[in-house]
Order: structure tokens, then C-alpha cells, then sequence
């Protein structure tokens, strides 16, 4: 179907209904058997359940089938930001309790607020820590980098520091590793705290930094809008303010198989924008002339997380309606599944047996955004769709 408004708002109010996450998980193959068979009409399935002690936004699932969430550090409260899914749904802190306890004495060596995480070609772990203690304010010093972990031996082979491409206001957020052809690079989105986002290219040779397209309309929170979920407007309230919509610049990204384009967009807006990736890290590239090399690429619907498969399709998290969207190559916008448990929409995972797997992370019923109260309801959903295309 296309994406015509009145078709997002029916899709959107079929699937207003009530999350019920109870259900096998994936590891069992007694429980596997039970959930291939848990499909909704739209063809969404119920992979397995985190039984996660917090809000799990991000998703990676290793070729063997090992599954790790990643649990922003909103506030100090959370007792791990990062953690493996084990068989019957059980979460652990990955790769132990320690590592996860934020020490600014030890900013390199310790998770602080990881929101994602992804696996490169060889099946290494790529995570991003946004450095920040308790979900707002200044990133811890030396805090914000990315690790690279082995997790056949459950340690990490690398950190390289983030600190030159973040300011006082950031929030990093997604993550894309491309790996190939004699280069490695790294795209991360920063949201910004203040709704100032700007993309972040990383050299994974060379370790090099660049801050790209701040201020830029396209990596903007845009004003005006209000995100729906679960038919209920996503506002913040603190005592007789008035309430004051969520907001958020570049949210989420995804790369063009063959790595020449990157795609991504705001947490706050209603469009798609592409960038050409070899601009990003040219040394000689003004910050007008990688500008010049956005493309607004149109209307998607309100989104969170992004990826693409081989045949250069993006995937929509579409949030305000329950689903999951894809955008063709041609430009024209679909919506694929929608699903009452599929709550906040959040991070995609496509594994090499052709299954699209999604995170429903409930960021909506956080405290923030109900008057201080956790309507949150673990164990958290993660879904998934047969597709007919390879990961990109």
C-alpha cells in the first residue's frame, strides 16, 4: 500500500491495542517451533522476549544466533547499558556487571550509555558509547568512543575515542561499521540533547574524527511536530510547565550496500535524507560542499530506526503506527507489517537466513513521558519478518 495519510492512520489505529509480550523464547527449539508459528495477519512473529531491566533500544544478532540489547543509561538507575539474551529471555550484563558501571576515572574502560551496537563482516561487536552518565548533560571526558569486541573470548580488541566529534550537548545515538576494500569507516548520528544533531565519519584506520552537517536542516529536530504512539501524544511534563513534545535531530542511519550512501534521519521529522559517504570523510570537503551532497529523498512517516537489505531498500521503524515500512529504490513507501506489540518501533536487525528482526523498546511509557510513571511492561518484544532480500 502506499504511504498515503489516511492508510498510515487506519494501520495506525489497528494497532492501538494492548501489548502482550508473553511467549517462547528463541533459543529453545521446542519454543523456536512454537514462535514460527505465532503469526499476525500482517506477518509479523515473536522472535524471543529480553526480560530487560530497562529500555532496550538497540538490537544485534551474531551469525551463531547470540542476541545483545543495548539499554541507553537515561538516568543513573539503570543498572547495566549493555546485555546478552539468554535462552527463556533471560538478560545479562555483557560482558560483566563491571565493565557496565560508569567510572569517569576509568571513562575508556567502562560503558556509560550505549544505545546500539552492530556486527561487522567478521562477526566482530562494534558498540557505541555516547559517554553520558545519566542520559543528559556533558559527555563524561574520554567517555564517548566506540568499542570493538570479540565475542568468542568476550573481550574487546579496540576503543577508538570519539571525543574530537562531540560537544558539550551531544547524544549519540546509531551506528553503522563498513568494513571492505581496503578501507573501515564508521557513521554514528548524534541526536544532540538540544535537537542539534550532526553526523559523525569515523576512520577506523586512522582513527580520525569528523563532525558533519551540524546544524544542518536535515539532521535538525523539527519543530513543531508531535510524535504519536499508542494514540497518545509523546510529551514531557515537569510540574506546571507546559508539556513539551520529545524532540531529536539524527536518529537513525543506514547504508547503501554498496557504501556510497548513507541514509538517515531525524527522530523528530517526517523526511528521509541520503548523503554521499565519500564526502563525509574528504579532508578537502568544505562543510558546504558536503552539504551540497544531502539529498531529501521525501516522505517517510515518523521513524526510528533505519537499515537496508541488498537490493537497497530501507526499512522503516514506523513508530506512531506499530509497523514496520520500506522505502524502494523508486521512491515509493509500503507499509510491510503492523503489530500491537511492536511498541516505539526502534532498531532493525536483518540476519543471513533472511529474517528482519525488530526491537520494541516502549520508549513512550517511560516515567518522562507519563507524569513519572513507568507504564513500561518487560519482558520487551523483539519481532520479525521474512523478507526476500540478503542483509546490505
Amino acid at each position: 500500500m502506499s504511504l498515503a495519510r489516511r492508510d498510515l492512520l487506519a494501520v495506525g489505529l489497528a494497532g492501538a491495542a494492548t501489548l502482550s509480550t508473553a511467549g517462547p523464547s528463541r533459543a529453545a527449539p521446542e519454543a523456536e517451533a512454537r514462535v514460527t508459528t505465532d503469526r499476525t495477519p500482517a506477518g509479523l512473529e515473536l522472535a524471543f522476549t529480553a526480560d530487560a531491566p530497562s529500555t532496550p533500544t538497540g538490537l544485534a544478532i551474531a551469525r551463531g544466533g547470540r542476541a545483545f540489547i543495548m539499554m541507553p543509561r537515561f538516568n543513573a538507575k539503570v543498572p547495566y547499558t549493555l546485555g546478552e539474551v539468554l535462552p527463556g529471555g533471560a538478560v545479562k550484563p555483557y560482558p560483566d556487571l563491571e565493565t557496565n558501571q560508569p567510572d569517569p576515572a576509568q571513562a575508556q574502560a567502562r560503558f556509560f550509555h550505549v544505545p546500539n551496537g552492530v556486527f561487522d563482516r567478521d562477526d566482530t561487536l562494534w558498540l557505541l558509547d555516547a559517554g553520558l552518565p545519566d542520559g543528559s548533560g556533558p559527555p563524561v571526558k574520554g567517555g564517548a568512543k566506540l568499542v570493538q569486541m570479540d565475542i568468542a573470548r568476550n573481550r574487546v580488541l579496540r576503543m577508538v575515542p570519539l571525543e574530537s566529534g562531540i560537544v558539550p550537548t551531544s547524544s549519540l545515538n546509531d551506528l553503522r561499521v563498513d568494513i571492505r576494500d581496503g578501507y573501515a569507516r564508521a557513521y554514528i548520528t548524534d541526536q544532540g540533547q538540544d535537537g542539534e544533531g550532526a553526523i559523525l565519519a569515523v576512520d577506523l584506520i586512522t582513527g580520525r574524527v569528523v563532525r558533519c552537517l551540524h546544524g544542518h536542516a536535515s539532521t535538525k529536530s523539527q519543530k513543531g511536530l508531535l510524535k504519536f504512539v499508542e494514540g497518545r501524544a509523546v510529551v514531557q511534563r515537569k510540574g506546571d510547565a507546559p508539556p513539551r513534545p520529545v524532540q531529536g535531530g539524527a536518529n537513525g542511519i543506514a547504508l547503501s550496500p554498496d557504501g556510497r550512501r548513507l541514509y538517515y534521519a531525524p527522530l523528530m521529522g517526517r523526511h528521509l535524507y541520503a548523503v554521499d559517504t565519500a564526502a563525509l570523510l574528504d579532508p578537502q570537503a568544505t562543510d558546504a560542499a558536503v552539504a551540497a551532497s544531502v539529498e531529501d529523498l521525501g516522505e517517510k512517516g515518523m521513524t526510528g530506526g533505519l537499515t537496508t537489505d541488498s537490493k537497497d531498500r530501507v526499512y522503516l521503524a514506523l513508530q506512531e503506527f506499530n509497523a514496520v515500512g520500506r522505502r524502494n529504490p523508486d521512491g515509493s513507501v509500503e507499509i510491510l507489517a503492523s503489530d500491537p506489540r511492536l511498541i516505539w518501533a526502534d532498531t532493525f536487525w536483518i540476519t543471513p537466513d533472511r529474517w528482519l528482526h525488530i526491537s520494541s523498546a516502549q520508549v513512550n511509557r517511560r516515567p518522562e513521558y507519563n507524569d513519572g510513571e513507568d507504564r513500561q511492561q518487560p519482558p520487551y518484544a523483539i519481532l520479525k519478518l521474512r523478507i526476500d532480500a540478503d542483509p546490505a
